[in-house]
C-alpha cells in the first residue's frame, strides 16, 4: 500500500524536512513586537526566464504566512543583464509585490550573487533586516569570494534561506554553503513541484515573522503537506 504521508517531491521528501527542521532549530531574529523583515532576492538573468512569471505568483503564500503573525515587510532584489541590480521599496502588500516581480523581465547576463549578499549585509548592519530569501539556479562567480561575503552574513546574524532550481553542479556545492555559513537553510526544487515551494516560502515566512513556535503553527493551520514538514519538529 502506498504511504500517503509522504510529501510529493521531486526533490525528495527528505530534503524538505531537512530544510524545515534547520529553519525551526533558529532563534528568532528580531525585536518582540516589531513587524519581520525578508529580502526577497532573485536571480532574473536569461537562464530563469521559463519560471519567472510563475515566481511572481508563489510570494502570495509568505504574507498568508505572516499576516496572522505580525505581518512580515518584503523588499524585492533581482539581478539580471550587464551588471544590473535593483531594490525596491519595502511592501507588505502581496498584490504590490507581485506587481514589482510581474514589471521584471529576465535579461541575460552573470550572476551577482555577492553583489546581493553584500547588500543585505548593509541592511543588517543598519537594522532593518531579519533574514534573506534566495532563489537561483548558477553561479558564475569565484565561489571564495561568494563564500566570503556569507560568512560576514553569519557574523551579522542574518540568516539566508536558499532554493536552488535545477541541478547545476557549482550551485549545488555552493548554495549549500551559503545556507551553512549565515545559519540558514537550504532546500532544491523544480519546476514541477510550485506547491512545495510556495509551502517552504510559508514556512520561512512565518520564522520572520515568529520564529519556530510561528513556523510550527504555521504548519498546523496549513495541515496537509504542511503539518507533515513541521510534525517532526514538536
Amino acid at each position: 500500500m502506498a504511504d500517503d504521508r509522504k510529501v510529493p517531491s521531486t526533490a525528495g521528501a527528505k530534503a524538505v524536512d531537512a530544510f524545515v527542521k534547520q529553519v525551526g532549530s533558529l532563534p528568532a531574529n528580531r525585536a518582540p513586537g516589531s513587524r519581520g523583515r525578508l529580502l526577497f532576492a532573485m536571480d532574473a538573468t536569461a537562464s530563469r526566464e521559463p519560471t519567472w512569471d510563475h515566481a511572481c505568483t508563489i510570494q502570495g503564500e509568505m504574507f498568508v504566512a505572516a499576516d496572522a503573525l505580525g505581518g512580515l515587510d518584503v523588499r524585492l532584489a533581482f539581478y539580471r543583464g550587464f551588471d544590473e541590480f535593483k531594490v525596491s521599496k519595502w511592501t507588505s502588500d502581496g498584490r504590490e509585490l507581485a506587481r514589482l516581480m510581474g514589471a521584471v523581465r529576465c535579461l541575460a547576463g552573470r550572476t551577482q550573487i555577492s553583489r546581493m549578499l553584500r547588500y543585505a549585509g548593509e541592511q543588517r548592519r543598519e537594522s532593518r533586516l531579519d533574514a534573506v530569501v534566495f532563489v537561483g539556479d548558477c553561479c558564475e562567480e569565484d565561489v571564495d569570494a561568494v563564500g566570503h561575503e556569507a560568512g560576514q552574513l553569519g557574523l551579522l546574524g542574518l540568516p539566508v534561506f536558499v532554493f536552488q532550481e535545477g541541478d547545476d553542479r557549482a550551485a549545488s556545492r555552493l548554495f549549500p554553503q551559503i545556507a551553512k555559513l549565515t545559519r540558514g537553510a537550504y532546500c532544491k526544487f523544480d519546476r514541477s513541484s510550485p506547491d512545495q515551494l510556495k509551502r517552504l516560502l510559508g514556512a520561512v515566512a512565518a520564522y520572520a515573522a515568529g520564529g519556530r513556535s510561528a513556523l510550527l503553527k504555521y504548519g498546523r493551520d496549513q495541515g496537509g503537506a504542511a503539518a507533515l514538514l513541521t510534525n517532526q519538529m514538536k
